[in-house]
């Protein structure tokens, strides 16, 4: 075993995080917001359809088909940008990555604003989608690559809390607005990630893979402030790239290579659970289910929308101390617990029965699950995945993994309709069977990275 692959496995101890007084790390927190930025872009772009549906229709005189293309080319355009945004992060870097998802977006709102008629509307959502699903890859990655181990999770988990609140507040204003005033304020969060860029250091890691050293130590002094020692850091990061060197240059298939099919088991695993769990149906029909259920409609949006934004912002301060695992339990356990009470709420109501808990329970189930959801399972495989691959993997495999992401974000949205037809209480249970198997698999498979660098992470993960 050579010296660089037992320095792998056992990682040095980062001095910076060992001092009594450490400088605070300012440029770790600007850097984390410039990336959030494009966390609010994409919930900017998946909560714009929903209030601007009607006036679309009404001024384009688009049939129910044609948004519906509309609506669901956000989706394609996202699985082509989680396609796209690993190879492109390892060629021109993170921050190289995030200035093509901002550029994407910006004119993909432009066509938005500017469209006369439906291909100009179809061309700018596919653009927005594009920009959408690579933001969705390379901010987590960004922010793990940066971030001190010691509140890694945390300033992940922003990463969420961005993407929710995105998510209201176009709803929100939406509702306030026309849809090209919307559009035009969905620019704003794009354009603040494209010249965030300019004033922020490139990810260390990718530095030190790419050979650039000297921007490398730069690069991680400025992340860790000038009267931090970096050397002992440095010398880790640069023994784990040494020995990653040796390995050959990752192709799809090198991901079922035995040494690195847990890591992805994990990852993929994680997003097929969070999507199939039924999120994306639960979340995009809300309004139907309350509608269906008979609870004010309006009143259970904002209620849902405001739910989801404080209960990922309350979760992100303890995802360093309570640890990903036991956040990911409770969370499917919620999961499970919130469709079970929607199940029961319209088995009563298909046989006619307890006519006033119906609209209770609906709201309560879906309460639950959303509040459940943002907990755990909303934020906590995106963590996970952006700690556990090895940097010379990483752009393939954190690329197909959101790839399985939005590909169970389509099919769950797209079969919702269908299975609530078959059946209202059944589609619930199947969700929450689903969530139930969740459970098995994290305590089964899943490890605990909570206050491990990532380079201890992929020892103990890829061995």
């Amino acid at each position: 075993m050579s010296k660089a692959s037992d320095a792998v496995r056992e990682p040095l101890v980062d001095k910076n995080m060992a001092g009594s007084k450490p400088d605070q790390p300012w440029m770790v927190y600007l850097s984390t917001f410039v990336a959030v930025c494009g966390s609010f872009a994409f919930g900017s772009c998946a909560g714009y359809s929903s209030p601007a549906q009607a006036a679309i229709r009404n001024d384009l005189s688009l049939t129910i088909a044609e948004f519906s293309l509309f609506g669901s080319l956000l989706t394609f355009g996202a699985m082509i940008g989680a396609i796209t945004s690993g190879p492109i992060a390892d060629l021109v870097g993170r921050k190289g990555a995030m200035r093509v998802s901002s550029a994407f977006c910006v004119v993909g709102w432009l066509a938005i604003i500017f469209a006369k008629g439906v291909v100009a509307l179809d061309l700018g959502r596919l653009a927005t989608g594009y920009g959408m699903g690579a933001f969705s890859y390379v901010v987590p990655i960004f922010i793990a690559e940066i971030a001190p181990k010691t509140f890694r999770g945390a300033l992940t988990t922003l990463n969420q809390i961005l993407i929710c609140t995105g998510v209201s507040v176009s709803f929100i204003i939406g509702t306030l607005v026309t849809w090209r005033v919307l559009a035009l304020i969905g620019i704003i969060p794009c354009a603040a990630s494209f010249l965030g860029l300019f004033f922020i250091p490139e990810s260390p890691r990718w530095l030190a893979k790419v050979g650039r050293d000297t921007e490398f130590e730069a690069a991680l002094r400025k992340l860790r402030g000038k009267k931090a020692d970096i050397s002992e850091e440095a010398a880790e990061i640069q023994d784990y790239i040494e020995t990653l060197e040796r390995l050959p240059k990752a192709k799809m298939l090198d991901l079922f290579q035995r040494r690195y099919i847990r890591s992805v088991l994990i990852a993929f695993g994680l997003m097929v659970f969070q999507q199939f769990g039924g999120i994306n149906g639960i979340c995009f029909y809300t309004s139907s289910i309350f509608e269906q259920a008979g609870f004010p409609t309006r009143l259970g949006m904002i209620i849902y929308a405001v739910l989801q934004v404080v209960i990922t912002a309350l979760n992100a301060p303890i995802v360093d101390r309570a640890g990903r695992k036991p956040l990911l339990l409770v969370s499917a356990t919620g999961l499970v617990i919130g469709c079970l009470i929607a199940a029961v709420s319209f088995y009563l109501k298909v046989h006619d029965m307890a006519h006033e808990a119906v609209p209770v329970l609906a709201v309560v189930g879906i309460m639950v699950y959303i509040g459940s959801f943002s907990a755990g399972m909303g934020a906590m495989p995106w963590v996970v995945m952006s700690e556990i691959f090895p940097i010379n993997i990483k752009g393939v495999a954190g690329g197909m993994a959101t790839l399985v992401n939005w590909f169970g974000a389509w099919a769950v949205s797209y079969t919702f309709n269908f299975l609530m037809s078959w059946s209202s209480y059944g589609t619930f249970l199947i969700y929450a069977a689903i969530n139930a198997l969740a459970i098995v698999f994290v305590i089964a498979i899943v490890p605990e990275t909570k206050g491990k660098t990532l380079e201890q992470i992929q020892a103990v993960v890829n061995p």
